[in-house]
């Protein structure tokens, strides 16, 4: 565990379900949720998650994902509190973290059962080697050759169709930190600038690269040559608060101030678990599986703000941050997490 590691986790590259993804295809036709607010007098939901407005949260809804499941096993179980709860996340469209195996036939799932939506596939790739620091999502590629290969398997998995890609969640930060060690940089350089370029050479792919978070860079200088050393030229912006808990305002506040050192680029920021900003305490691991966080803003494109291209839900809410405070492994789901989540939202919200 690297001591000093005041940024975020997330999940580990747990292997996604492309069964579950191509059967969203057949579902598609037949959806028929509720999607009114979880206010505690209102029905428990009684179908899968239908997509949100395209106009405003153009990304795909994943029916079968492990939230949109969970709905399903408290609704049989008779749960009613807690099935209107957990739908709360599951009617939202979450990233979904390609695995190391058959990442080409997830990506490939992800996107055509989103296009068949009319939607766009939110993907995350995180398979860069030396991942995380040895900590809760260590792992990744063997080498520089595999991990090129690899992602020349989710380039074709995505093809033609539409995707938005968050790029190496820690790879930059983790560098800027010194938590990777030196060695180490020239070739993660160079790996992230052939992401991009990669996935930048598809039609209808937008690409951002993961910039940490405010409490965690603190100044956005120290990003500015690391993030055009691994391509942010070519991309479409960067990407902030992974998995983390920091207010949206202090989010928008870094990343206007570093968008300016980077010439205007755009960006987006993860406001999956940050309702309730970070927890308060002198927790060394704050980013780890903290009590009493809530939902943030739900996903959308319509941010009023010219710089902020979305707010996303990039970590999935409900999924472990790794094996802290009672947690399972690191990206796995954990419903009594998810309805922590979900019932402090409520609360916040005063329905």
């Amino acid at each position: 565990m690297y001591g000093n590691h005041t940024g975020r986790r997330r999940r580990a590259a747990r292997p996604a379900s492309v069964t579950g993804a191509l059967a969203a295809l057949a579902a598609l036709a037949v959806l028929s949720g509720c999607t009114m607010s979880s206010r505690a007098d209102e029905p428990v939901p009684t179908g899968p998650p239908t997509q949100r407005p395209k106009d405003s949260v153009p990304y795909w809804v994943n029916p079968d994902g492990p939230a949109a499941q969970q709905v399903a096993a408290y609704r049989r179980d008779g749960q009613k509190k807690d099935a209107r709860l957990i739908h709360r996340i599951a009617e939202q469209p979450v990233a979904e973290w390609l695995g190391v195996d058959d990442a080409e036939g997830q990506a490939r799932g992800f996107t055509l059962a989103a296009a068949a939506a009319d939607r766009e596939a939110l993907l995350v790739v995180y398979d860069i080697p030396h991942r995380d620091c040895g900590q809760y999502s260590q792992g990744g590629a063997a080498d520089g050759a595999t991990y090129r290969d690899w992602l020349a398997g989710v380039a074709r998995g995505i093809g033609d169709r539409p995707a938005t890609v968050i790029l190496e969640p820690d790879a930059l930060p983790h560098v800027v930190d010194g938590c990777t060690p030196p060695r180490y940089h020239e070739e993660r350089y160079d790996l992230l600038w052939g992401a991009v370029a990669t996935l930048k050479a598809l039609p209808h792919t937008k690409v951002y690269l993961d910039a940490g978070n405010p409490h965690w860079m603190k100044d956005p200088g120290r990003l500015v040559e690391p993030l055009r050393r691994a391509g942010i030229d070519r991309a479409d912006g960067f990407a902030l608060n992974i998995a983390n808990f920091q207010t949206t305002e202090e989010n928008r506040a870094f990343g206007r101030r570093l968008s300016r050192m980077l010439g205007g680029k755009h960006f987006v920021i993860d406001t999956g678990r940050n309702g309730n900003g970070v927890a308060p305490g002198d927790d060394p691991q704050t980013w780890c599986n903290p009590d009493g966080r809530a939902l943030g803003t739900p996903p959308t494109t319509d941010t009023g703000d010219d710089l902020v291209d979305a707010y996303l839900w990039i970590k999935r809410p409900g999924e472990s941050d790794g094996t802290c405070k009672g947690g399972p492994a690191a990206g796995r789901w954990w419903p009594e997490y998810a309805l922590d989540l979900a019932h402090n939202t409520e609360e916040k919200d005063g329905d």
